[in-house]
């Protein structure tokens, strides 16, 4: 099966703005004309439903799909609001990568792209010798990378592009998030700046893309 509509979202982490980015993303790539959906493969922090595509659909303005119902956008949740390997080990069960997949692959086959979003950076543990950017690699599915301008952005960004080409992962598209709005925007400026010239120069070819409010 055909695996390219598939892109994984990430950022340099927990509140780097992924959900509303990928949010955002959907939303614009439905305006183009694509059929889209999220997918949040692992939420923690949840019972029964993830609060991340509660928000996916608020601004996709969608309501909730078809695929929510079924559990496909949302197929792994546990109680405890930390990274995976220790939400798992705190529900008491092991994460069912296969089950993952098998919800990926199906939204795949009914959708044009897949924006599958990932939980915190590309760093967290999903079990104790395993990373999300392990996953991400072994998947070889395109990133799109979230990063913002608030003070340290630039550190966390540069050393999250150093992982992705030490793993020859392919980075489709830089979205720089711009909510919460600030008043001073100077570190925010140059940050922006910063990283677009860094990826002109190392990542030649990636989609770089300010995520504004929506209001």
């Amino acid at each position: 099966m055909n695996t390219n509509n598939i892109y994984f979202v990430s950022g340099i982490d927990t509140d780097a703005g992924k959900s509303y980015c990928t949010a955002w993303l959907a939303k614009e790539l439905a305006n183009e004309g694509h059929r889209v959906i999220t997918q949040k493969f692992i939420q923690t922090g949840n019972v029964g439903h993830s609060e991340d595509i509660d928000l996916h659909r608020r601004i996709m303005g969608t309501g909730y799909l078809p695929e929510d119902r079924e559990g496909l956008t949302m197929p792994e949740i546990f109680s405890y609001p930390c990274s995976p390997h220790l939400a798992a080990r705190i529900d008491g069960r092991p994460i069912d990568f296969d089950k993952i997949e098998r919800a990926t692959l199906e939204l795949a086959r009914r959708y044009d792209r897949v924006l599958v979003e990932g939980a915190g950076g590309l760093m967290v543990p999903l079990t104790e010798d395993f990373l999300t950017i392990d996953y991400v690699a072994q998947k070889h599915y395109p990133l799109v990378f979230v990063t913002s301008g608030k003070l340290g952005s630039i550190n966390h960004t540069l050393l999250s592009f150093e992982a992705i080409r030490s793993r020859n992962i392919v980075l489709d598209t830089v979205l720089y998030n711009l909510y919460p709005p600030v008043k001073d925007t100077t570190i925010q400026e140059d940050t922006q700046e910063y990283i677009g010239r860094y990826l002109e120069k190392y990542f030649p070819g990636t989609r770089f893309l300010t995520v504004p409010e929506i209001r």
